[in-house]
């Protein structure tokens, strides 16, 4: 089947990144024409105009969005250690505003945005906190305390904005952990010996080609409107039952419904019902008694 993408200008920010490279490539392949910008080139990096560029620089942004009819804006600091948290915060949020705001403008009609399960705020938070309940949701209570979840939480927002103000059409994807199978592999392992140090992410993960998959899907879907979605593999990486990590490690939270084997307490149904999205490259691991 030919690609809705093929053939049409998509520009991809922070495309060196760990799920740049991989959603580049996955484009390349659909027939997609890659415009990318980032602050330096890797050597895997492959497309058809290849820029260096600061995605906070009206000028930069206003020369990679020529002839683009498509937006995958990825660039960030990745993390609260990534920089000090005004560096964090500023250059997530300025370089997402930049992006969607010049994007709308142009009257760019779909964007996608790599938001992040630490939108909620639990993850990196210096506190002692849990969710209100299992499985996590689009509409679970968030509690930040931390420069880059609140970053997150704002490129939401920005998403929003954008739409109402220009039209644009914007898919937030909310991504845990995203690796290649290897690290992803190698990080079960540690939750095998202390499955605790995944508590807050509940054991969620995402194979890289998993991800370029979704991207793919939040820039063809048929929706309108600015959408958030947690995107994840339907297992944990954990080789644990589901319930007995929550009966050991969280009994006090509330569960909506109780989760089968490794099922992963994220609720997936939204990405799946609106983008079709399903993990392709989920962890093979036994299920072990706890």
């Amino acid at each position: 089947m030919t690609s809705a993408l093929n053939g049409r200008r998509v520009l991809v920010t922070g495309a060196s990144g760990r799920i740049g490279l991989v959603a580049v490539q996955r484009l390349n392949d659909l027939g997609a024409l890659v415009t990318t910008l980032s602050n330096n080139v890797h050597p895997d990096l492959k497309a058809d105009r290849v820029l260096v560029g600061d995605t906070r620089s009206e000028a930069d942004v206003a020369d990679a969005l020529e002839g683009a009819e498509f937006v995958v804006h990825l660039a960030a600091l990745a993390h609260p250690a990534a920089g000090t948290p005004y560096d964090v915060y500023s250059i997530n949020v300025v370089s997402t505003f930049n992006v969607l705001a010049q994007a709308g403008a142009r009257g760019i009609e779909r964007a996608v945005v790599a938001s992040s399960i630490n939108a909620t705020g639990l993850v990196f938070n210096p506190h002692e906190v849990s969710p209100a309940y299992y499985p996590l949701d689009e509409r679970i209570p968030t509690d930040i305390a931390d420069p880059y979840s609140l970053s997150k939480q704002n490129d939401e927002n920005t998403a929003r904005m954008a739409w109402r103000r220009w039209g644009i059409d914007v898919v937030s994807l909310r991504f845990p952990h995203t690796n290649s199978a290897e690290v992803l592999l190698s990080q079960a392992e540690g939750m095998r010996a202390d499955p605790s140090g995944g508590l807050r992410e509940v054991w969620s993960y995402l194979d890289s080609r998993d991800a370029a998959y979704a991207i793919e899907l939040g820039l063809t879907a048929s929706l309108s409107g600015a959408h958030t979605f947690f995107v994840a593999a339907g297992t944990t990486n954990a080789p644990y039952p589901t319930e007995s990590l929550l009966d050991v490690l969280a009994p006090e939270v509330p569960r909506l419904r109780r989760f089968v084997g490794r099922e992963v307490p994220i609720d997936l149904n939204a990405v799946r019902t609106v983008l079709g999205f399903q993990a392709q490259h989920e962890l093979d691991l036994p299920t072990l008694e706890l």
